[in-house]
């Protein structure tokens, strides 16, 4: 098929996962051997398209990596239009514009989660050619059905949930493991359900800590003697998450520059008082069971490491049908898993939504018929 299309650029941006690598190869060998595309990468996210830190995507550069965790690119959480630059903060978005054009870059393909689709669309917005990929561990992106990272972040978390099984059950104690995912509970749900613990916290259900400890009471009662807790970092207590909503619903309202700012300051100060949120969870049930608690926080440990296979079908999926779109000029869009094919959806639709689970997820019902507690 012949293309008009001759260069492409491609950047990793946000926080790294499992596949990032498996998918830069799957764009760049597709791209050059179906459509003899040039692919040339930019280090460090957007930040790389203003600074002119570019390498070429050759076969050389493409090849051994799909194993590889993390991102031969690096990373990084600067935005185009907010990035800072000597001390200021400004938007870069038109010395961006220029860059591409000065370089002969066709079009950018961006592999990230929700803030690199909303950066993405205000680039296309602008003019640019953009095409995404999503990808997270938190497997949150809007509009496809699963999100490279994921898999083999589920596969990390339920391990360490089956290796914590032997440790809460030799000294009797209640075990707290905290799983990332600050807006969605995928990760948490999946691994817990997984891994077999007997209480299940996540975001999207806010949760009454007596309900937990009589939960775990009702273990000792049957003549269990350990409970595994699996909470997501961003679960909260019912009275927290009133808090939260109750802020959010404030700056919602905010109407003048003076409010918006006393509003977002606000919800700041809940979000630093939150991160201590798992240490207070273990405690209240140590105080409200008498049975020793521990916590595990399992980190970016999540993030790291040889992406498993399903990831790098999935990343690899993606990455050749993101070349294909490319070559047909589908541009201002997110290459989509839906099943087992690919689809290209409208960047508007993608930016600024969140999957979140459901809470009559069939994995969340599971968890219920098994008798695991969901807090609430």
């Amino acid at each position: 098929m012949a293309t008009k299309i001759k260069r492409i650029g491609i950047l990793t941006a946000g926080g790294d996962s499992p596949g990032l690598n498996a998918a830069i190869r799957g764009v760049g060998k597709a791209a050059l051997g179906s459509y003899g595309m040039e692919t040339v990468g930019f280090r460090d996210g957007f930040r790389g398209l203003v600074e002119n830190r570019r390498i070429n995507l050759d076969r050389a550069a493409l090849s051994g990596i799909l194993t590889v965790g993390g991102t031969i690119l690096g990373t990084s959480r600067d935005k185009p239009h907010r990035m800072e630059i000597d001390g200021r903060t400004k938007d870069m978005t038109g010395v961006i514009k220029d860059n591409l054009r000065k370089w002969g870059i066709d079009c950018v393909v961006c592999l990230g989660g929700g803030g690199t689709q909303k950066s993405a669309l205000r680039l296309h917005k602008a003019g640019i050619n953009v095409i995404t990929l999503p990808k997270t561990i938190d497997n949150d992106v809007a509009m496809t059905d699963a999100s490279f990272g994921y898999a083999t972040a589920l596969d990390i978390a339920t391990e360490a949930i089956d290796r914590l099984h032997s440790t809460a059950h030799s000294h009797h104690r209640i075990i707290v493991v905290e799983i990332m995912g600050h807006r969605a509970g995928w990760l948490t749900l999946g691994a817990g359900l997984a891994g077999g613990a007997d209480v299940i916290l996540i975001p999207e259900i806010p949760f009454d800590v007596e309900k937990i400890a009589d939960a775990i009471g009702q273990r000792s009662k049957r003549g269990s003697n350990f409970s595994i807790v699996a909470v997501a970092e961003g679960a909260m207590s019912r009275d927290d998450a009133r808090v939260f909503d109750a802020a959010d619903k404030k700056l919602e309202r905010a109407k003048s520059l003076n409010e918006k700012i006393e509003a977002k300051h606000a919800i700041a100060a809940l979000e630093v008082r939150h991160q201590d949120n798992t240490l207070r969870l273990a405690h209240q049930l140590e105080e409200l069971t008498h049975l020793e608690s521990r916590v595990t926080i399992l980190g970016h440990v999540q993030r790291g490491g040889t992406p498993n296979a399903a990831d790098r079908i999935l990343a690899t999926r993606l990455g050749t049908a993101c070349a294909d779109f490319i070559a047909r000029e589908k541009f201002g869009v997110m290459v989509a898993a839906r099943g087992e094919n690919a689809e290209p959806v409208p960047l508007d639709q993608v930016a600024g939504k969140r999957k979140s689970v459901p809470r009559d997820h069939p994995w969340a019902e599971a968890a219920r018929r098994l008798g695991t507690c969901l807090g609430d």
